[in-house]
């Protein structure tokens, strides 16, 4: 059946709303940004120093925008007091407890990684507030061997957070459109294209003058596939809706025939989030602009936020 709607917000067949959208758009921020900047370990590790502003961007909001992400969850739950259950209590058959161990895991990995590459600072400040602290030295240069394998595991972890959100909702069976075994991919590129969004605005902003340097560079190379393979995944996973039984055929329809999301769609997701940056990027990087380079970033970014909003409600007007 499809449910009749009262507004595009609140309909009879929504159970997860705007709270979760801005939760799944910053749990991407975070995984773009990890797995960005170890690629830039990886392939040019002589701009991937502690004063790297993809590095220092990473070590700002990786871990604030999880912690953030997570506050926000754990307080639109029902009794957001008992989530601490969810933390020890595991159960390899409910995805939220996979995704907490994951959680877990992304972010114990992510401290110990952040710590080692800004080691220098870290150990100023010991020394500073902590002195009689000496075994952090000895254990950060512990480390320094197992940096290559460190770098391994962060990339894997990240990749499986950024698709993970897309799983969360693909497993929700009765909404045709969200269990769909793209959506995962899709989640990936797009949120490693915040995270590339997020990372040019931060070395915008402070390069300000130059806002196409080295390592910004880097960061464009990478982000134009990924904004062609988003773009990609995005039309496939409409194709397999077109291709699917009669739940998702009506999934289809009534999430892009028309209405509040299907406009959302076509002139927030695509237009906003997709065709203008792309038409936009080649005058940017023509001009040096820093503003015309903070617009198209921010663009980027709002078609993600955009995006996850549209799969979220669009997923959740058709119920089978």
């Amino acid at each position: 059946m499809t449910p009749v709607s009262s507004s595009p917000f609140h309909f009879d067949s929504l159970v997860w709303d705007w709270p979760i959208a801005i939760y799944l758009f910053l749990i991407g921020i975070s995984a773009g940004l990890v797995t960005l900047s170890v690629l830039l370990r990886c392939y040019r590790p002589t701009l991937a120093t502690s004063e790297s502003t993809l590095m220092r961007t990473t070590l700002l909001l990786a871990p604030g925008v999880i912690i953030l992400g997570l506050l926000i969850l754990v307080f639109h739950l029902t009794r957001p007091w008992t989530f601490w259950k969810l933390m020890f209590h595991y159960s390899f058959t409910s995805v939220m407890s996979v995704g907490v161990m994951l959680f877990q895991v992304y972010m114990a990995v992510l401290i110990v990684w952040l710590a080692k590459i800004f080691d220098r600072q870290l150990i100023e400040l010991q020394q500073r507030w902590l002195p009689k602290l000496r075994v952090l030295p000895a254990v950060l240069a512990r480390l320094t061997p197992l940096m290559k394998t460190l770098d391994i595991v962060m990339l894997v972890l990240a990749v499986m957070l950024g698709a993970y959100t897309g799983f969360l909702l693909s497993a929700l069976k009765t909404y045709p459109l969200l269990n769909n075994p793209i959506l995962p991919i899709l989640f990936l590129f797009s949120g490693i294209s915040s995270g590339a969004a997020v990372a040019l605005i931060a070395m915008t902003l402070r390069a300000r003058r130059n806002p196409h340097s080295e390592e910004a560079h880097f960061i464009h190379r990478l982000e134009t596939p990924i904004v062609w393979l988003e773009i990609f995944v995005l039309f496939a996973f409409f194709i397999g809706l077109a291709l699917g039984d009669e739940g998702k055929h009506r999934a289809l329809v009534n999430a892009l025939a028309g209405g509040f999301w299907a406009t959302w769609f076509w002139c927030g997701v695509v237009g906003i989030g997709l065709v203008a940056p792309l038409l936009l990027k080649p005058w940017a990087n023509r001009w040096h602009s820093p503003y015309g380079a903070l617009a198209v970033s921010g663009m980027s970014l709002t078609g993600v936020l955009l995006l996850r909003f549209f799969i979220l409600y669009a997923g959740q007007l058709t119920v089978v």
